[in-house]
């Protein structure tokens, strides 16, 4: 018998039902990242039905979604897969499982306190803080000064007005993480 305690535990944690899908493989097939996946979101679901916790923790996959959400915008159910992987992803730093991708952790963990500091990403903040505590300080710079003179990352950041609501979200969330 199959034991659906991880589907359930996805379910929750993502707000999705990962029962609905029906492996149509319309998310793989527009998912910008999924020839660099081992399984693609279509089959990251089906481990999920699967109950196969450990195998997906361990995976690449889940540290290489870029949460772009064009597999959810694909998805004739609505599954936002995202949230899925993002659901995973919380699961394995909270298990302590290495993530499969070196400074993968890393880089959600800035990602996700520039967002909670700020109440929205602020590129210019998020790349200083990942380049400081990962110490690869110069793998990528040769792009840094397209990027700047096409404004494609601002220098300064726009705060915004609820950060403190943003912030509130956080903590309830980490709450609730703690009590589950």
């Amino acid at each position: 018998m199959l034991d659906t305690t991880f589907t359930t535990q996805i379910n929750l944690l993502s707000s999705q039902t990962i029962q609905l899908c029906y492996h149509c493989h319309k998310c793989t097939a527009g998912c910008p990242v999924a020839e660099d996946m081992e399984f693609g979101p279509d089959r990251v679901l089906r481990l999920v039905q699967l109950g196969e916790k450990e195998r997906l923790l361990a995976s690449h996959d889940i540290w290489l979604c870029a949460g772009c959400e064009t597999c959810g915008t694909r998805c004739p159910n609505e599954i936002d897969i995202a949230q899925v992987m993002d659901a995973l992803r919380q699961i394995a730093i909270a298990e302590g499982v290495r993530p499969a991708e070196p400074y993968a952790e890393k880089f959600h963990k800035v990602f996700m306190g520039v967002v909670r500091y700020m109440g929205r990403m602020h590129e210019a903040s998020m790349l200083g803080a990942y380049k400081l505590w990962s110490m690869d300080l110069l793998s990528d710079m040769d792009s840094a000064p397209v990027m700047l003179l096409k404004g494609k990352v601002p220098l300064l950041p726009h705060l915004l007005k609820g950060r403190g609501e943003v912030r509130r979200i956080f903590e309830e969330t980490s709450n609730v993480k703690r009590e589950t």
